[in-house]
């Protein structure tokens, strides 16, 4: 059944594709929007998600496993911390507050997180259709300008019919996808970490015995794979092969922290090319192929418990690489290269898990033609406006906003957690906006003002 109108009598103000955390805080920031102005000046919003529920990450909803980012960063409380959307609003429904306060700590559990997103997600219901994958954009061009973009998705009903709706405006955030070395094969016995949780329960579900598992990254994925992995096969080897020496700490600190304030976006989107790319250099230590320093010091002490006790079963092979996979019959053969030497070790195992990270989705093949009216610079990368915007000719007034695969543009928070409420609400300013500047003229409520003319001046 069809939650969003469809048909030539409907034109949305935005149409978000895919409905993770980044465009469920849009949601919700156009939904607050709307209950501050009258019914004529609201913004026309619908979401359309592939998957047929909310869901973020459930592959690596490990049962102790924290967020690595305070609550505070939540949905909206950046953006405004009277919200009721906010992470506080929702213990507080849940009768968990008081419990949470006693912890003590600024970083929820995983598994909570994600209760919560769910909760927020459910409250903006009227705003999304699930089990609709979008399937093609196709501009629409009136008296000599692209004025609109003609969105094909998926009917949950009948997958093999579609639905086309009219927009104004799209807003793509179709996340990450994982990350694969060339070459890989995914099979039962070799897959991404990203479904690590469902994997493993198959496994020991049907009684699979596993001698060996090899993980793949440095990362904190791969580290919590790495410890999974050993929790949930008590009589397994699990071999962690990286090319560092060692598992890297995140660097939480807090003047290294400031690169996920807002403010630092403004430094990022302004600063030149090379300014750009050193910053990033610097602060990679913040997010990419880091572990939280609990867990590094866990480990290390598994591992030494195993040395005295005789029994290692957690195995660190660094500075190495895998050169080859053999797969035959229920086993794998994994070439490991060990890089100083050049000496390699083949491990027979029955697992292999790439926690090698992931890349940005983008506008994808199904977005072709609407890629063709997107202005690209000389490294043909896209040129995004500070508003998250999509340059585009000026025969082009039909508007695309990007969340996540702007890196290159708005610096390492672009597919992040800590700028996802104000993030949103940039967005909605802009809409608000761009609102303005075409159609008919509506004055945004006095919350939404400010941002408007800060988005201005940083054009």
């Amino acid at each position: 059944m069809n939650t969003l109108q469809s048909g030539p009598g409907t034109i949305y103000d935005v149409l978000g594709i895919g409905f993770g955390p980044s465009n469920l805080a849009l949601a919700i920031a156009v939904q607050e929007y709307n209950a501050q102005v009258s019914e004529r000046d609201r913004i026309t919003a619908g979401f359309l998600e592939k998957q047929p529920r909310f869901g973020w990450h459930r592959g690596m909803l490990i049962d102790d496993a924290t967020m690595q980012v305070s609550f505070l960063k939540d949905l909206v409380t950046m953006r405004d911390p009277a919200s009721d959307f906010s992470f506080l609003c929702y213990l507080r429904e849940r009768g968990r507050l008081v419990d949470f306060l006693n912890q003590k700590t600024l970083f929820p559990l995983r598994i909570e997180f994600h209760d919560y997103f769910e909760w927020a997600a459910a409250r903006v219901a009227g705003l999304v259709e699930y089990s609709a994958e979008v399937v093609s954009v196709k501009p629409v061009t009136e008296g000599g300008e692209v004025r609109w973009f003609d969105v094909a998705s998926r009917d949950p009903a009948d997958p093999q019919s579609l639905v086309v709706r009219r927009a104004r405006s799209l807003c793509i955030a179709t996340g990450l996808e994982p990350h694969l070395p060339p070459g890989t094969v995914l099979s039962d016995r070799v897959w991404h970490n990203s479904e690590l949780m469902p994997r493993v329960a198959q496994l020991v579900g049907d009684g699979t015995a596993v001698h060996r598992a090899v993980v793949l990254g440095a990362g904190q994925s791969a580290a919590e794979a790495v410890d999974y992995l050993h929790r949930s096969f008590p009589d397994a080897e699990i071999c962690s092969v990286f090319a560092k020496y060692g598992y890297t700490p995140a660097d939480d600190s807090p003047f290294a922290n400031r690169i996920f304030d807002p403010e630092a976006v403004d430094i990022y989107f302004q600063a030149p090319r090379e300014v750009k790319q050193s910053l990033f250099d610097y602060h990679r230590g913040t997010n990419y192929s880091v572990v939280d320093m609990d867990l590094i010091e866990a480990l290390s002490r598994t591992m030494y418990q195993e040395k005295v006790q005789g029994r290692e079963r957690l195995r660190m092979m660094n500075v190495s690489r895998i050169r080859e996979v053999e797969t035959g019959g229920d086993r794998l053969g994994i070439t490991v290269e060990y890089l100083p030497t050049g000496e390699r070790d083949m491990l027979t195992a029955d697992l292999l898990v790439h926690a090698t990270g992931y890349q940005p989705r983008g506008i994808s093949e199904k977005f072709a033609e609407i890629t063709k009216l997107c202005v690209r610079d000389d490294e043909d990368a896209l040129v995004v406006g500070r508003d998250h915007r999509v340059a585009t000719p000026p025969d082009v007034t039909a508007d695309i906003y990007l969340q996540g695969g702007t890196e290159h543009t708005h610096g390492i928070t672009s597919t992040l957690l800590s700028n996802t409420a104000v993030r949103a609400g940039e967005i909605r300013a802009s809409l608000v906006a761009r609102s303005i500047a075409q159609g008919p003229v509506v004055t945004p409520p006095a919350s939404e003002q400010k941002v408007v003319e800060r988005l201005k001046l940083r054009r």
